[in-house]
């Protein structure tokens, strides 16, 4: 082959260039752009599906209650309010027992290391009137049981001594948030302390 004499590639873009127009470009071949597309489809159909998997979904409220288990009968007398965790129960002679939510406090000690006390309490009312008073007060409750409780040291509930006068101050602060209405006793169903 002579080098003086152009190829034919050379020829035509001579040509294309003499003639004003602009050289004609290759279209990509149709394979490539059928993968481009299947690749696109599976990344944006499993990102999709990952986030939805991962992401997870909430069923509609119809399919809620659909699934929802019935709630087993609650005994005459007994009352349980399930959004604060107090139970209510009718006692012998009239009495009502309120049992406010389990209290956990962090107690002192003099060496530093945490110390938990735990207690479940239950309150002996005179009527329903005494129950109803107390419901709506229970955050000021709770707030004078962990102030007075957090103070305490291990050392001062032990023996009967230490439960009784427990007894004695958490009675008072009851009286003195419901009042005019009155608290029979406070009873302690259970004291842990870890």
């Amino acid at each position: 082959m002579a080098k003086d004499a152009p190829s034919k590639t050379e020829a035509a873009d001579e040509d294309a260039e003499t003639d004003g127009e602009a050289p004609v470009k290759k279209k990509p071949p149709l394979m490539i752009i059928i993968i481009a597309a299947v690749v696109a489809v599976l990344v944006l159909g499993g990102g999709g599906t990952a986030a939805f998997l991962l992401l997870g979904h909430k069923p509609h409220a119809d399919a809620a209650h659909a699934k929802a288990k019935p709630k087993k009968e609650e005994k005459k007398g007994d009352k349980k309010d399930d959004k604060s965790g107090v139970q209510i129960a009718e006692g012998p002679d009239g009495v009502i027992f309120f049992t406010p939510p389990d209290i956990v406090v962090n107690m002192q000690t003099a060496d530093g290391r945490p110390t938990f006390l735990k207690l479940k309490l239950t309150f002996e009312l005179p009527d329903q009137a005494t129950a109803d008073a107390i419901e709506p007060n229970l955050p000021r409750l709770q707030d004078m049981f962990q102030t007075f409780l957090r103070e305490l040291r291990p050392e001062d509930l032990q023996g009967s001594q230490g439960s009784f006068t427990l007894r004695m101050e958490l009675l008072r602060r009851v009286n003195l948030v419901v009042a005019p209405a009155k608290v029979n006793s406070v009873l302690i169903e259970e004291m842990l302390i870890n």
